[in-house]
């Protein structure tokens, strides 16, 4: 209880429990990836030595550098591309960054049940919807500024 007398709902308890648990399974993620890149227990796609070369590119230029030089591709691929070098140790951050990014997804999916035993069909349409918008979203199928 608050000093007010204010109780957090069951829904903003399990909201609460999905971010906390995805906000530390995703920090861990970065942490763990973060070592296996820094280290070289993972090779790179970018060797670190080589970095500095490229600091002073602007995005498209950098893309292009790297996939030719590094991850030999013809054209550099933009949206979820990053997947498919997942086997290197500085793409392998991104995992990290795509569980922290999807936990409020998670978080919206996870209080809908809560919210249907409880009868409050409005607001669990509306987190659905929230959760379903924001999954279309992030697959890259609707965007702006293509």
């Amino acid at each position: 209880m608050t000093d007010d007398g204010m109780r957090a709902s069951d829904e903003q308890l399990v909201y609460a429990r999905v971010l906390a648990a995805g906000m530390y399974a995703g920090l861990a993620l970065l942490l763990l990836t973060f070592i296996l890149y820094i280290t070289g227990a993972v090779d790179s796609a970018v060797p670190i030595g080589d970095l500095p070369a490229y600091w002073s590119m602007g995005v498209e230029e950098y893309l292009e550098a790297i996939n030719h030089a590094h991850l030999h591709r013809d054209h550099h691929l933009t949206g979820w591309w990053w997947l498919t070098a997942l086997g290197f140790g500085d793409y392998m951050n991104f995992i990290g960054i795509a569980v922290l990014s999807a936990v409020t997804i998670v978080c919206f999916f996870g209080i809908v049940p809560t919210l249907l035993r409880k009868r409050d069909f409005i607001y669990a349409a509306i987190a659905l919807v929230q959760a379903l918008i924001l999954a279309l979203a992030a697959s890259g199928f609707i965007g702006v500024g293509h």
